[in-house]
């Protein structure tokens, strides 16, 4: 199975970043608001970012490693 990083913009011009197997539905979830809480005050305007991960570990660690990054970093990555 196919995992994902994936960064969403957000209608406050913030970035949130998450995991999932398929980006579709998840970002489904996030706009009908069963998805993450982030997303309560904010609408999920697009993906900015993905990547893809051979397994949940390894996407998860690597979520954790993006969600440490500045903003400005975050977005250096997001222009690659």
């Amino acid at each position: 199975m196919n995992w994902f990083i994936y960064i969403i913009e957000a209608s406050d011009n913030s970035l949130y970043t998450g995991i999932t197997t398929n980006l579709e539905r998840r970002f489904k979830q996030h706009l009908a608001g069963s998805g993450a809480k982030y997303f309560l005050g904010r609408r999920p305007v697009k993906f900015v970012y993905t990547e893809n991960a051979e397994n949940r570990s390894q996407a998860s660690c690597r979520e954790a490693e993006i969600k440490k990054l500045t903003r400005e970093q975050k977005l250096q990555l997001i222009r690659r």
